[in-house]
């Protein structure tokens, strides 16, 4: 039996030799659009739920920098007073008193050695966070480059399906082409 004899009835429609081969081309392809379009809305989901957790990260990280800021700020005035009390106290201090004036003055310098300690893994925390800030960043733009090729990919899947209610149509106009 040759592809021209057979012969398939589908709704009382019958369909022979090529044109079965035809709609079953076009069914496969049709299944095929409908899969991946699936799997590509799974990934879209994916994404975006990446995206939702990644701001939520970034909110924390930005919070937690503006508190280690605002620590920073306040730890870096009181240095500046302890400075400037260090500064008095030499002024005031006579020479013969100096031997006490000494050992306080560096009591008051282990205590700003102690803050500048302090600020300074302040700064590498806060040096730390930027760069998480950044990474954040990084992941936002990339997720948001991801949606944009997303976006152009559903409007190229749009206009297929657009092409496909197009033949669609015209297979119709061809098995009837009298409108009965």
């Amino acid at each position: 039996m040759s592809l021209e004899e057979m012969e398939l009835n589908v709704g009382g429609t019958s369909f022979k030799g090529v044109w079965i081969a035809v709609i079953f081309s076009f069914a496969s392809t049709l299944g095929g659009g409908i899969w991946a379009t699936s799997e590509f809305f799974s990934r879209l989901e994916a994404l975006e739920e990446s995206v939702v957790e990644s701001q939520s990260n970034t909110e924390t990280v930005e919070q937690r920098f503006d508190d280690l800021r605002d620590q920073w700020t306040d730890d870096k005035k009181t240095m500046s007073a302890d400075i400037k009390v260090a500064q008095q106290q030499i002024q005031d201090a006579g020479i013969d008193q100096l031997q006490g004036k000494l050992a306080e003055l560096g009591t008051n310098l282990a205590t700003i050695m102690n803050r500048q300690q302090e600020l300074l893994s302040l700064a590498e925390d806060v040096t730390n966070l930027d760069k998480s800030v950044n990474d954040m960043q990084n992941t936002v733009q990339r997720a948001e480059m991801i949606t944009q090729e997303a976006q152009k990919l559903q409007s190229t899947i749009n206009r297929h399906g657009q092409e496909i209610d197009k033949l669609w149509e015209g297979l119709d106009f061809l098995s009837n082409p009298y409108g009965n």
